[in-house]
């Protein structure tokens, strides 16, 4: 007969056989985000737990709370991750076509990942590529006239409505066909206003990026009034 042997390691009050211990060692926190935004994209936000990562990572739950202590920041580290390369070099143009290109980049980088927005409005993370979008915003703003603080306010402003209009969009994209908006505005039968009712079809039938250009103009225009 052959005797095996299974030398444990103790982490904390657990004993950890040596499998296990190379499973803690050789997964790296890199590996566990890019995971977790790939199975943010097969099942949403909704859908990703830590037990469906460890499954699709093929280690153990545990095995991931090495590098994230808990969900919330493992989620902190998907919005970091997802703002990356927002903050690039803005092209040498005026103050408004910068903060339209900041815009337009936000948004690009909420869509490259199902649920994206969402991930990102629900983490308040002081990290690098978060500081560094907010920081480029500001310094534009500063540049425009406007004093720090009134800066950080329009910062936040235009950052709030990029997040809550991208949140909308993905939301609506994945209603099917029998259930889109175009649908149920039929089912509830025509509205009282006629102006209401064209203002709906056109906010339904719009591509959601001329929605979002045409807000965020209006947005940046009415800034314009206010700068000294």
């Amino acid at each position: 007969m052959f005797t095996v042997n299974v030398v444990h390691v103790r982490i904390g009050s657990r004993v950890l056989s040596t499998a296990r211990k190379r499973e803690f060692s050789m997964l790296r926190r890199p590996d566990v985000v890019k995971g977790a935004l790939d199975l943010l994209d097969a099942e949403g936000l909704d859908g990703l737990t830590m037990r469906k990562l460890g499954t699709a990572l093929n280690v153990q739950a545990g095995a991931m709370y090495r590098h994230f202590p808990s969900k919330e920041a493992l989620l902190d580290a998907m919005a970091e991750q997802l703002l990356e390369g927002v903050a690039a070099p803005l092209p040498e143009v005026s103050w408004d076509e910068q903060l339209r290109v900041l815009g337009d980049r936000l948004r690009g980088a909420l869509l490259s990942r199902r649920d994206g927005a969402r991930v990102v409005a629900g983490t308040y993370v002081p990290d690098a590529n978060t500081n560094a979008a907010g920081r480029l915003a500001v310094e534009v703003l500063c540049r425009a006239g406007l004093a720090p603080e009134q800066a950080g306010w329009i910062t936040f402003a235009m950052f709030y409505y990029v997040l809550g209009h991208t949140i909308e969009e993905q939301a609506q994209s994945r209603l099917a066909e029998s259930d889109d908006w175009a649908t149920r505005r039929a089912a509830a039968g025509p509205d009282e206003s006629a102006t209401f009712e064209k203002a709906m079809s056109a906010l339904i039938t719009a591509d959601p990026g001329a929605r979002f250009a045409y807000g965020l103009d209006v947005f940046l225009d009415g800034l314009a009034q206010r700068l000294p």
